[in-house]
C-alpha cells in the first residue's frame, strides 16, 4: 500500500511539473527552423503560421532558414536540439519521409529523433508545359512517349524529390519512358522549360501557380484524388485513365523527441485553432494547398504509410543519394 501511494505520488508530481511547464511556456523565444532558403512553398507557410500565432498568442517567433542536403541539415539540427519545445521544425515529406529511403546514411533517425506536432497542409504535384506545346493533354504526352520512349524531358526541383516520384509512377503506370532532368529547385527549371530546352516540369500546385493563372505555362494534370479548387479546370492523372498517381507533399510541425507532451498538445490545439481561422484558411487554399491539421498521432501514422508505400517506388527505380 505504501508503495502504491509513492507511486501515485509520484505521478501526481509529475503530472504537476507538466502543468506547470505548459502554464509557463513560454518565457523565451521559440525558434522555427525551414529547410529551404526565405521565398519558397515551405518558407511561406512557415511564416504564415509563425506571424500568426504571435499575433494570437504574443508568442515570440523566429524562422531560422537552414537550406542544404534536401534538407538534412535542418533536420539533423532540430533532431540534436534541446527537446524543450523552444526548437521546431516544419518538416515535409520530401525530407522526413523520403531522405530515410534515398540515403544510404543520415546523421539523424527522422522516426526515433523527431516527434510530430501537427499536419500543417499538403502541397499536391501539377505536371505543366510551356504555353505554345503540342501537348495539350496527358494522353498526348503518353502517346508521343510511347512513340519515341526516351524522347521527352521531364525536369524536377531534383532527385528524390516527390516530383521525381510523381515521375516515375506516372511512367509505371503508363509504361512509358521519360527522360528525368533533374534541377536544384524551380528557379532555373521553369525559365528552361518557358525557352523550349526541357518539355514538361513537375511541381507543387503552390510554387507554381502563379507562373500558370499568367498564362506562362501551362497545366496538364494534377495529383490530387479530386480537381484542386484553383485549377479547376485541370483534370487528375486518374480522371485521364492514369492510375496510382496520387502524390503530394505533407507539411508538418515537428520537434525533437522528448519534448514535454504538455507542450506538444499545446501546439497542436494551437495549430488546429488556427487553421480554421477564415483569413489563414483563405490564404493558405489560395496558394493551392491543402488544409490537414489532426492530431501528432495523426502526422506519425500518415508520414509512416508513406514510407512504407514509397519504398519500393524508389528501390524499383534505384533511385539513391548521398
Amino acid at each position: 500500500m505504501r508503495r502504491l501511494v509513492r507511486i501515485s505520488a509520484a505521478i501526481l508530481l509529475c503530472a504537476g511539473v507538466a502543468n506547470a511547464v505548459a502554464q509557463n511556456y513560454p518565457d523565451r523565444p521559440i525558434r522555427m527552423v525551414v529547410p529551404f532558403p526565405a521565398g519558397g512553398g515551405t518558407d511561406n507557410l512557415a511564416r504564415l503560421l509563425t506571424t500568426s500565432l504571435a499575433n494570437k498568442l504574443h508568442w515570440t517567433i523566429t524562422v531560422d532558414n537552414k537550406p542544404g542536403a534536401g534538407g538534412n541539415l535542418a533536420l539533423d539540427n532540430v533532431a540534436k536540439s534541446k527537446p524543450d519545445g523552444y526548437t521546431l521544425v516544419m518538416a515535409q515529406t520530401d525530407n522526413v519521409v523520403l531522405n530515410s529511403l534515398l540515403y544510404g546514411k543520415l546523421s539523424y533517425d527522422p522516426v526515433k529523433d523527431l516527434e510530430a506536432v501537427s499536419s500543417v497542409a499538403s502541397g499536391p504535384a501539377v505536371i505543366v508545359v510551356r504555353a505554345d506545346s503540342p501537348y495539350k493533354t496527358l494522353a498526348d504526352v503518353v502517346a508521343a512517349a510511347k512513340a519515341k520512349p526516351g524522347a521527352l524531358t521531364v525536369a524536377t526541383p531534383g532527385t528524390g524529390t516527390i516530383a521525381h516520384l510523381v515521375n516515375q509512377l506516372w511512367q509505371n503506370a503508363s509504361g512509358v519512358k521519360f527522360t528525368h532532368v533533374p534541377y536544384k529547385g524551380m528557379a532555373q527549371a521553369v525559365p528552361d522549360l518557358i525557352g523550349g530546352q526541357v518539355d514538361m516540369y513537375i511541381g507543387s500546385i503552390p510554387t507554381l501557380l502563379s507562373q500558370i493563372q499568367g498564362g506562362k505555362i501551362r497545366a496538364l494534370g494534377v495529383t490530387t484524388a479530386k480537381r484542386s479548387p484553383v485549377l479547376p479546370d485541370v483534370p487528375t492523372y486518374t480522371e485521364s485513365g492514369i492510375r496510382g498517381v496520387e502524390l503530394a507533399s505533407v507539411w508538418g510541425v515537428m520537434a525533437p523527441a522528448g519534448t514535454p507532451k504538455a507542450i506538444v498538445d499545446k501546439w497542436n490545439a494551437e495549430i488546429n485553432e488556427l487553421l480554421k481561422q477564415p483569413d489563414v484558411k483563405q490564404k493558405i487554399l489560395a496558394t493551392g494547398a491543402e488544409l490537414l491539421g489532426g492530431s501528432p498521432r495523426s502526422l506519425t501514422d500518415l508520414y509512416a504509410s508513406e514510407r512504407a508505400r514509397l519504398a519500393p517506388v524508389i528501390r524499383e527505380a534505384d533511385i539513391k543519394l548521398d
